[in-house]
């Protein structure tokens, strides 16, 4: 094909690539063909999803065939050496579930999520071994005859995957690195750190860097920067906090207007483009907020030092002014690059208490301070009702918070509160990222937004079934207002959870991406991120953007759609599995001190119900567990009903649904598995959300009778009419 010798390399990626999307074939002698169409229309690119049963699910890359429903079932026997994560072509089978669910087998992994794995060690006949953690693998890894003496029995260790397991052969692997006992201070959250490939350690080039800017800052050169160092500057933050991203001012006009001032740290004058700390940004994506560690996205020295914006320091901002007429409607925008003092770093906690008795806290605060609090929830309350009526959504998904004693261990567990005081600073950040949003956009300029697309119609119906099964009314094509509604409706019930979960499976995932495709849960058509730039990449490339385009005033249309694309997929990656890192080490250690408890008792609510058995989530203690069906039935042998997503009880006529108050028993922990089990111990009287459900079926099934009756009574007239026509 005349490929030119430099170019080859490149050439033979691309025809491997191809030979990967099913599209091209080595043929013999290694010849390269193209693929017939019967050939190619069944090779399908996925993202394979193991669960318990052994058995696998593929979640189709083409847009245009994703959705939970058109997953592709793959029988454990089909799945070969393919695990959760990995990327790979499946073939498609003749054969479907009874369901009409498809059947595939995977033909080929395309790239692995991971090679390295954590797990706890044991040997058997001179020979160690891995369980891994989690349900994807269910036999032990073999590592051969281990030489070292720093291993125990049990012990936490960091495995690199030689051979993966299939249905017919062992897993292979390496030791790494022994990460110490299961159940010891700190290897919890070592063991998330490697089994996520979370980075810790900074290059020594990023670090040096850091530090020779932390030598070279000057508090006294202001650059031509916007001087602020004299207005009522406030931060508002968690009490815990260590970054501190934003920074608020707030003044009202005779003409009624407020004047809002946002103002972000500048982390772009310390980081440029091409530099080492631009390169160990850029590889994290994001800081991960663990519950006993964070792991920032830049080194501490500008993180939690030169770019925080910390009480009674100099701090360089990027500065969005807003300004509203009497009714919440923004009349005028400017941005500018500015210095800031923050007169009062105050937490969360503290602002509520604030709010909720002013008057009594008045001699406690600064008179600018003070009055600049009352301004700033009026102003959020007009913004707050503004954005409602436009349609947005708001879901609560609580966050849960760990508490821990002087030793690192869990001793207790809360939901964090999204109360007023939170609200505030969610609406002021939510104005100036809206604003930058239609600033760029009003330039042509491209930028990396954050998009949320609007949920697939075979979701919202699936969802207005489940739904209706609750007792709860939901229109055939729900907008925004009608899901709001909703949420309205069951927030603060048993139902709350489950709706408020089952509300956000159905809808896509916020992701970043150069396209317009608007922000459906904001009900705003241009939205990004760039009240963060401390924690996210994404924030400081619109920062940059920002500085050049409309601080500046440079000729400047940003980088290429390629180029953001490529960005804004890593950072996708990279957040989603910071999220996940946060989430299952505060379930590992949830998991930890529930093992404390062993043989307790607990009032919970039902969370989940399927033929398996029911979720319960705890009302003391934020965690969630199940109750197996074969442990049910000790009790009674158990119907499932699918439409109502209840147990029903047999004998008993004990009714297990969504939304119903029980008393639970803590029967086992596994770590290794991350499962807790429950005992059922009592079922409480019904909540009216319960009888309204347990009315319909009622009133359903005395309509099914009646349809029965009716029809029994139309069967003997006709049996009737044909025997005298006989007789005759």
């Amino acid at each position: 094909m005349n490929v030119d010798g430099k170019k080859f390399s490149k050439f033979e990626a691309v025809v491997d690539q191809l030979i990967d999307e099913g599209k091209l074939k080595r043929g013999k002698f290694n010849r390269i063909e193209v693929r017939t169409t019967g050939e190619s229309r069944n090779l399908l690119r996925g993202i394979m999803r193991r669960v318990s049963s052994g058995n696998g699910y593929v979640t189709l890359l083409d847009e245009k065939r994703s959705g939970r429903d058109n997953d592709i079932f793959i029988q454990r026997s089909d799945l070969g050496d393919a695990q959760s994560g990995d990327e790979v072509l499946v073939q498609l089978l003749r054969r479907t579930r009874s369901g009409g669910q498809r059947c595939g087998r995977v033909v080929k992994v395309v790239s692995r999520s991971t090679t390295r794995f954590v797990g706890s060690y044991f040997e058997e006949q001179g020979q160690g071994y891995v369980f891994i953690d989690g349900n994807d693998f269910e036999e032990a890894i073999w590592l051969g005859d281990v030489q070292t003496d720093q291993i125990e029995e049990n012990d936490m260790v960091l495995i690199e995957m030689i051979k993966f397991p299939d249905h017919n052969n062992v897993g292979e692997g390496v030791l790494i690195e022994v990460l110490g006992p299961r159940g010891a201070t700190g290897v919890d959250t070592l063991t998330i750190i490697h089994e996520f490939g979370l980075p810790t350690d900074f290059s020594q080039a990023a670090i040096d860097q850091a530090s020779r800017q932390a030598m070279e800052f000057d508090d006294t050169d202001f650059q031509d920067r916007l001087d602020l160092t004299l207005d009522t500057v406030i931060t508002i933050d968690p009490k815990d906090a260590r970054d501190f991203d934003d920074a608020i001012s707030l003044v009202q006009t005779d003409n009624g207007h407020w004047h809002l001032g946002v103002h972000i740290a500048d982390v772009s004058y310390f980081v440029q483009p091409g530099t080492p700390l631009d390169e160990e940004a850029f590889k994290r994506g994001t800081s991960v907020y663990l519950p006993t560690k964070v792991i920032p996205m830049l080194p501490e020295v500008l993180s939690n030092g030169l770019a925080s914006l910390q009480q009674d320091h100099v701090r360089f901002v990027k500065s969005v002014f807003i300004e509203f007429n009497a009714e919440g409607v923004p009349v005028d925008t400017r941005f500018s690059n500015s210095v800031i003092k923050v007169k009062q770093r105050l937490h969360y906690k503290q602002v509520m208490e604030f709010l909720e008795a002013p008057e009594k806290q008045k001699g406690d605060f600064d008179e600018k301070v003070y009055r600049l609090l009352l301004d700033m929830q009026k102003l959020a309350r007009i913004l707050r009702s503004r954005r409602f009526k436009g349609g947005a959504l708001e879901l609560d998904m609580p966050e849960t918070r760990l508490n821990f004693n002087k030793q690192g261990k869990v001793t207790g567990a809360y939901i964090v509160e999204n109360d007023e005081s939170h609200q505030i600073i969610e609406e002021f950040m939510l104005a100036a990222n809206i604003a930058v949003a239609r600033e760029l956009t009003s330039r042509g300029v491209h930028f990396l937004r954050r998009v949320h697309a609007p949920p697939a119609t075979d979701k919202m119906k699936l969802f207005g079934e489940f739904v209706e099964s609750l007792g709860l009314e939901l229109p055939k094509h729900p907008g925004r207002y009608d899901l709001q509604k909703l949420l309205d409706q069951t927030r603060g019930t048993p139902l709350e959870r489950a709706v408020h979960y089952a509300l956000l499976r159905s809808l896509k995932q916020a992701e970043y991406s150069p396209e317009p495709e608007g922000h459906y849960a904001l009900a705003v058509e241009d939205y990004c991120h760039f009240t963060s730039p401390i924690r996210r990449y994404p924030d400081l490339t619109v920062h940059r953007i920002v500085d050049r385009l409309l601080i500046r005033g440079d000729r400047y249309q940003g980088e290429s759609i390629e180029k953001i694309l490529q960005i804004a997929n890593h950072c996708n990656e990279t957040s989603r599995r910071a999220e996940r890192a946060e989430r299952d080490l505060t379930k590992l250690k949830l998991l930890e001190y529930m093992e404390q408890r062993i043989g307790e008792e607990f009032d919970g609510i039902i969370t989940g119900v399927e033929r398996f058995g029911i979720f319960c989530q705890l009302i003391q203690v934020p965690a969630e567990g199940i109750t197996h069906i074969s442990v049910l039935e000790k009790i009674d042998k158990f119907d499932f009903e699918r439409e109502s997503h209840c147990l029903t009880g047999r004998r008993t006529g004990i009714r297990l649904q969504l939304g119903a108050r029980v008393r639970v028993k803590v029967a086992s922990v596994d770590l290794s598995r991350r499962t807790l089990n429950f005992a059922l111990e009592k079922v409480y009287k019904r909540s009216s959300a319960n009888n309204k459900v347990a009315e319909r079926d009622s009133r359903k099934k005395a309509k099914q009778t009646s349809r029965h009756k009716i029809a029994a009574k139309k069967s003997t007239a006709k049996g009737n009419r044909r025997k005298r026509r006989t007789e005759k």
